[in-house]
């Protein structure tokens, strides 16, 4: 293992080569200023490099195509700072699902940069985000680490064999926090809901934002959840802290939280690393669904941009526009029907665009989630279940619980579309 600058980075890069860039809460940011400034003396040091990164919305706000007129960027997610360049054609868009991003990156890479911190002991850990650490780790040729000593250790992040390590970088950067969302009376509404749905001893996914976080919310008065999931933030933790959350009924790692990133406070990452059982493991297990057809009562809630009157969900285009991506949703939403007692729900408002679109859509713009894939749908105006209901009956489900100002279309367009 040999200490460099982060500015050195620049020096391993050649045309052709493939850099995967950890991303969400364990951005390794001194390596990626480090080579932004070695680019910007010598823009030809990354010609002909492909950059691949998971970026989590609101937090990896870097283009890595920008460091040249010849740099690339594959992206597996798309945010708002990526779409110029996936207009002008320099980021390509790549869907795949979470679980299957852990394979793609453990077949081969060229570089990855990755970010860890030493615990209380002296271990070397991994940071907050170990999606797709261990595939990068063992698929890369030669790894960069950033050693961040202002960053707590969480307790139940792997170990790393320093032997692993061909580079390292130190820095004091301290954790990437993200500010809690605040739910408005409608995600409220939402999220009461979708808590109705939520029975003790359930083991629950959730995602990010403020109907996510009005679900968590609306929890306090359930006993013995699980949690499973791809990310924990403050509202898992204050429920974990609450005994509301115990893992103690779960069929499989009883006892355990078990997540793939931590995004939140500073203090939800100094919380971590006191909790050995916040266990953080990668998508081969956090999104694998034989894993998760092991715990009893899975319970997947996510999003949607919209739905349409069969239930297909499209979760990343906006009128034709890539916004998003496929994510993680349809790994959980295939695994809660391989659950036992398991469910699907997709939560999201009955609008967009304050008030002027609606998210039941006669036909959805792109397909994410398949008609089948989804048992339950909730919006503010109600809970429309559709597993085991016939085509006619989901449409008119899903009609009742769109905005009262749009299901009179929404119902002449589904009579139109049987005609």
């Amino acid at each position: 293992m040999q200490a460099i600058d982060a500015i050195e980075v620049g020096g391993l890069l050649r045309p052709g080569k493939r850099v995967w860039v950890a991303g969400s809460s364990n951005e390794p940011r001194a390596l990626v200023e480090g080579l932004r400034q070695a680019c910007e003396r010598d823009p030809a040091i990354a010609e002909g490099v492909t950059f691949l990164q998971f970026p989590f919305p609101g937090m990896n706000r870097f283009d890595f195509s920008s460091l040249s007129a010849a740099t690339r960027m594959d992206a597996f997610f798309l945010t708002r700072e990526l779409r110029e360049g996936h207009a002008s054609g320099r980021v390509q868009y790549v869907p795949m699902h979470m679980r299957h991003v852990y394979d793609y990156l453990a077949r081969g890479l060229d570089v990855a940069f990755i970010q860890c911190t030493r615990d209380a002991s002296g271990v070397l850990r991994a940071g907050p985000n170990v999606d797709f650490h261990a595939a990068a780790l063992g698929g890369a040729k030669v790894v960069v680490a950033e050693l961040n000593t202002a960053l707590p250790a969480p307790a139940g992040a792997p170990p790393i064999d320093e032997a692993a390590i061909d580079y390292l970088v130190t820095s004091a950067n301290g954790p990437m926090t993200l500010p809690p969302a605040e739910p408005d009376e409608v995600a409220r509404t939402i999220g009461a809901h979708v808590a109705s749905l939520i029975h003790d001893g359930d083991c629950i996914q959730t995602g990010i934002g403020a109907i996510p976080a009005a679900i968590l919310a609306a929890l306090s008065d359930k006993n013995d959840l699980g949690m499973h999931g791809g990310l924990l933030d403050d509202g898992g933790r204050a429920l974990i802290d609450a005994g509301v959350v115990n893992g103690a009924a779960k069929s499989h790692m009883q006892g355990a939280h078990v997540t793939g990133m931590l995004v939140g406070s500073a203090d939800l990452f100094a919380w971590a690393a006191a909790r050995a059982d916040v266990f953080l493991v990668g998508a081969d297990v956090t999104h694998e669904s034989r894993t998760i057809a092991l715990i009893d009562n899975f319970v997947s809630v996510n999003s949607a941009v919209e739905v349409d009157l069969d239930g297909q969900v499209n979760a990343e285009v906006v009128a034709g526009r890539q916004i998003a991506g496929v994510g993680g949703a349809v790994d959980f939403m295939r695994a809660a029907r391989m659950s036992r007692g398991g469910r699907s729900i997709v939560a999201m408002t009955a609008t967009a665009a304050r008030g002027k679109v609606s998210r039941i859509v006669p036909r959805a713009g792109i397909v994410t989630a398949l008609r089948t894939d989804v048992d339950i749908v909730v919006t503010e105006y109600g809970i429309a279940r559709l597993h085991g209901a016939s085509q006619a009956a989901r449409a008119e489900a899903l009609i009742a619980i769109a905005h009262p100002d749009f299901r009179v279309d929404l119902r002449r367009a589904w009579r139109t579309g049987l005609s």
